[in-house]
């Protein structure tokens, strides 16, 4: 009756995604996609590292941040993060929100302003997956986040 597939072409997605956007739309609005990406490239020109998120829903959802280890502990991280919070506030978001994996960058998401929100145990076995979020409207034209709310 059902088909598990492991590929599938652009118009599953896209039936899909309508289904549901049309759906949610009368409660929440459109969804209104939009792929945020700032690759890192080496002099070749090859991507070595960067960041990729989507702005939706008026958040930005970043989805990999990885700086090459030949250029960590130069501020890179930190600026990939702070060029991609600006373009998310530009685009009306409220707030950003990540997950990590307890060995990698659950610190560095802290130290710039993200709080934990939840975790999943043994997701990877051995591991925590870490949820964290952040308020970006504070920055935006007197907007504050209510009491409470991160």
């Amino acid at each position: 009756m059902f088909a598990v597939l492991d590929a599938v072409e652009r118009s599953v997605f896209d039936g899909i995604y309508s289904a549901l956007d049309a759906a949610s739309r009368p409660v929440v609005g459109p969804a209104d996609p939009r792929l945020l990406v700032i690759p890192i490239r080496n002099p070749a020109g090859a991507v070595t590292g960067g960041l990729w998120g989507t702005t939706l829903f008026r958040w930005f959802e970043i989805e990999m941040l990885v700086v090459p280890p030949e250029m960590r502990q130069q501020g890179i991280g930190s600026a990939l993060l702070a060029a991609a919070e600006a373009e998310a506030k530009a685009r009306g978001c409220l707030g950003a929100c990540v997950d990590t994996i307890s060995f990698q960058a659950g610190p560095f998401y802290l130290r710039r302003g993200f709080t934990l929100f939840g975790a999943i145990d043994d997701c990877p076995p051995g591991h925590r997956r870490l949820f964290f979020s952040k308020s970006l409207a504070r920055d935006q034209a007197g907007l504050r986040p209510r009491a409470g709310r991160a």
